[in-house]
């Protein structure tokens, strides 16, 4: 992208409905200063080749000595999404306990966070209490698992391993937002209690309360992150690469005939292609059949790496050529595979569009997932989690 120039921004400014302001959140190195510097190089701040190296929000001295992100920084990015321009606002916050202070004020500046997590690592402290942050403030978060390319390299898991994996760091991150929505719909059930019964001390000690009323009722089924929801990001910042899976949804309806909309709910979860009758059925688990997840996403992927890692240019070739892509000589020839790697899939899934720019049937990733900031200051209807307690009764 060609820079933009200072009077661009400036005018952007001036259309406050183009405006977001975004936070990363995560625990200690899992990636958020990586992640910033892909988007900041999306708009040609700083190349792509040093993103992830130049940890371009890192600007103090001890920052950049030190390894780790001290004080939150901030950069607008400007970015076209059809024919509506944006201006983000981006703040990059530490991700240890000891400046959790900068990480509560970024959070209340913003109508927005970005929740990176460890593919590896997985739920960590810190990342609880960035979660339970982004509760409290009614901002809505996007997930974005990072560093999968550590479960190709590092841990060796196959495509199979790998998607339970990541199913695994779901439902972890799932458990801790559920544990948030009943304690929070459970302390408003008692202060309403409360509030309109007197109870003699007598009566009190005989009387059994159900503490789950109102549990069963509350549909809180939205709040969770869940690929089809468009609130979950698949990525290796430090390859240049990410997705939602409705990219993937897009590209195989046309390859296999089945409707992008079907793809979108079952390319995650319990779902296998039957490749003879062209039609997606359930139960892959009980019958030995490779989850859609894994045969059409993570085994193209994992067979990329492979290709690369080992110089296998007959192959790398017949991939890129497949995918349509012009990587250059000097990338090709490269001593580390590393680089020809990171030309080749941040092409195939930039990050930045995976985190800015995509949608999926009128789900938004970030920017439009988010919405206006004014509105998100003016409006009581939030997603976390005051549209479920409002008049709740």
């Amino acid at each position: 992208m060609v820079l933009t120039s200072v009077g661009k921004m400036v005018g952007l400014q001036k259309k406050t409905s183009g405006i977001r302001n975004i936070c990363i959140l995560a625990h200690v190195d899992h990636g958020k200063t990586t992640l910033a510097d892909c988007l900041i190089s999306s708009n040609g701040i700083i190349s792509s080749r040093l993103a992830g190296k130049l940890r371009y929000l890192d600007s103090r001295e001890d920052e950049q000595i030190r390894g780790i992100t001290m004080k939150s920084s901030a950069i607008s990015l400007h970015f076209v999404k059809g024919e509506q321009e944006y201006l983000i606002n981006l703040i990059d916050s530490p991700g240890h306990v000891d400046f959790s202070s900068e990480v509560s004020t970024a959070v209340r500046l913003c109508d927005g966070c970005i929740i990176v997590v460890d593919a590896v690592e997985g739920v960590c402290p810190q990342t609880q209490a960035v979660l339970r942050q982004a509760w409290l403030e009614n901002i809505r978060p996007v997930l974005v698992i990072n560093k999968i390319d550590r479960l190709i390299v590092e841990l060796k898991l196959t495509p199979q391993e790998a998607y339970l994996h990541l199913k695994n760091i779901l439902e972890q991150i799932n458990a801790v937002t559920g544990a948030l929505f009943t304690s929070k719909v459970l302390e408003e059930r008692a202060e309403k209690e409360t509030e309109n019964e007197s109870i003699s001390d007598t009566a009190a000690g005989d009387q059994i309360y159900d503490w789950s009323a109102g549990l069963e009722d509350t549909d809180d089924s939205h709040l969770y992150f869940s690929p089809d929801h468009g609130n979950v990001v698949f990525a290796s910042a430090i390859d240049g690469w990410g997705f939602g899976i409705e990219h993937f949804a897009k590209l195989y309806s046309q390859k296999i005939g089945i409707k992008p909309a079907i793809l979108l709910k079952t390319l995650w979860g319990d779902y296998y292609l039957n490749t003879k009758a062209k039609k997606i059925m359930k139960g892959d688990q009980s019958k030995g059949k490779k989850p859609l997840f894994v045969q059409l996403v993570l085994d193209n992927i994992w067979s990329l790496y492979e290709a690369v890692m080992k110089r296998d240019k007959e192959k790398i070739e017949k991939i890129v050529t497949s995918l349509g892509l012009k990587i250059g000589a000097r990338e090709s020839r490269h001593a580390d595979p590393k680089v020809h790697l990171n030309a080749i899939c941040s092409q195939w899934l930039p990050i930045s569009d995976a985190v800015l720019y995509g949608t999926s049937h009128g789900m938004e990733y970030t920017v439009g997932h988010f919405g206006s900031a004014v509105l998100a200051v003016s409006c009581a209807n939030f997603l976390w989690p005051s549209s479920f307690l409002t008049g709740w009764g």
